[in-house]
């Protein structure tokens, strides 16, 4: 049994319900509970709330690494290093597993498909597995163990330990026709049990989301991309589709022979962004067998903006030679990223590059954009549940997860770490979702899912058309 020490006062943070309408015909989540309660009513859900999380395996499906933070040395994940998501926050929030990322971004330059490139990108990948295993070979093997399997899962969580697995975010590592397929056998025997095609950018495998910005390379999948799927099918890696474009997607979900997965997204019809899923994906996902898990990123929460603001910023970056999409911050500020806090993919903010001068000037220009231009309030955990009911009511509660995408630019007011995971399930509670129900968006259908994905693999591996490339 599991051992947490859980805030009151942090778990207050969430108070409130939600009031929403149930399209006619479709699953529905719980009724909400009244906006008002008696403190008495209140301790009481709140104990309720902490029971249900002690005795359910919390999973978080994507939280990001810098391989820096996992040496032999004094900065480790033993110790709180101030990112989003290590041991001692684990244990604090009641976080049992997370899937750690083995991320690599996609390339721009011009050898970024050609040998080199692709060298470059393995190597980083390596990098990553290879920390992920020291931690749990090395540096904590009394705290945290790496799973493979959903028995991996429950047998390490009895134990009373923490749970890693391994993602791979961007297929882009396995390179061209001469190494691709054979490195998903590669990947999936250092561990990985879940890889995307693609990220912020077209790989050689899939369109990436922002082609609805930046136009199309694939209109879909290429086709070693769709080789790459049949041979995740054949080891048994979950096809993640949280970052390839609508249509890499839906050919995905054509094609794969077993169930796939959202590792990180949201709801589209709530909040508009393209890394978000909209109705007719998340149907088809449902049909599928898949699951889509929610990711509590503020900005594919809530809109983060307006029409005004974004202009202004956008003028603002190309006044200082700042690349599209540079990340502000908050109100006023910078960073709040990529690898920020001490964490995440070890990326580093073209902001600071420019001068001293430069920057202090970049940040009086930002303050007046936020005076003229006021932020919406940032996402909280409330909002974020929203998207969990949403789904809920449209495709049903076994085809949907959790996610926060920590240390790579996640995080919400109520969930802004691992030590604040509790906050999630007492939203839940206060919506009514009973245990059994909270315990399968936590854990129970993403490995439901990861026990199909390898059961239709170890078929396929005896079927005799089942070949190694």
């Amino acid at each position: 049994m599991k051992s947490r020490a859980l805030s009151i006062t942090a778990a207050i943070l969430t108070i409130g319900a939600s009031v929403f309408s149930h399209p006619a015909g479709a699953q529905q989540p719980p009724s909400p509970r009244p906006a008002a309660q008696s403190p008495s009513s209140e301790a009481a859900l709140v104990t309720k709330a902490r029971g249900i999380h002690e005795r359910v395996i919390t999973l978080d499906t994507h939280d990001d690494i810098n391989p820096a933070n996992f040496t032999q040395l004094s900065r480790n994940y033993t110790t709180d290093l101030g990112n989003q998501v290590n041991l001692p926050k684990m244990r604090k929030g009641g976080l049992d597993a997370s899937f750690f990322i083995v991320y690599v971004g996609q390339a721009t330059t011009p050898d970024a498909f050609e040998a080199e490139g692709y060298q470059r990108a393995y190597d980083q990948a390596i990098e990553k597995f290879e920390a992920i295993h020291r931690l749990t070979k090395v540096l904590a093997p009394d705290q945290i163990e790496l799973a493979l399997t959903s028995a991996d899962v429950r047998r390490i969580n009895a134990k009373g330990k923490k749970i890693a697995l391994i993602g791979v975010e961007n297929g882009y590592p396995l390179g061209d026709d001469t190494t691709a397929v054979r490195r998903v056998q590669e990947f999936y025997d250092r561990g990985a049990r879940y890889m995307s095609l693609a990220h912020n950018g077209h790989s050689q495998l899939s369109d990436s989301n922002t082609g609805e910005r930046d136009g199309w390379k694939w209109n879909g999948l290429s086709p070693l991309g769709k080789q790459v799927i049949a041979e995740m099918n054949r080891v048994g890696i979950m096809v993640d589709v949280s970052h390839p474009s609508k249509g890499s997607m839906m050919q995905a979900v054509a094609m794969s022979k077993a169930p796939i997965i959202a590792s990180h997204s949201a709801v589209r019809a709530l909040c508009n962004h393209s890394r978000n899923m909209d109705d007719e994906q998340l149907l088809a996902l449902k049909k599928n067998g898949g699951v889509i898990q929610m990711v509590a990123f503020a900005s594919y929460v809530k809109e983060t903006t307006t029409p005004g603001r974004t202009a202004a910023q956008d003028a603002l970056r190309k006044e200082f030679g700042l690349p599209e999409g540079t990340a502000f911050g908050g109100r006023g500020g910078f960073g709040g990223g990529r690898g920020g806090r001490g964490g995440g993919r070890g990326g580093q903010n073209p902001i600071a590059q420019l001068s001293e001068d430069k920057r202090a000037e970049l940040q009086r220009r930002l303050a007046d954009i936020d005076q003229k231009y006021p932020a919406p309030a940032r996402a909280t955990a409330k909002d974020f549940v929203d998207h969990i009911d949403y789904a809920v009511r449209k495709i049903g509660l076994d085809h949907v997860g959790i996610s926060s995408d920590f240390d790579g630019g996640g995080g919400i007011d109520g969930w802004n770490g691992a030590d604040e995971t509790f906050n999630v399930t007492l939203e839940l509670v206060r919506r009514g979702y009973t245990e059994a129900q909270i315990a399968k968006i936590w854990s129970g259908n993403l490995l439901r899912v990861m026990d199909d994905v390898q059961r239709i693999a170890r078929e396929l591996q005896k079927s005799p058309a089942a070949t190694t490339q």
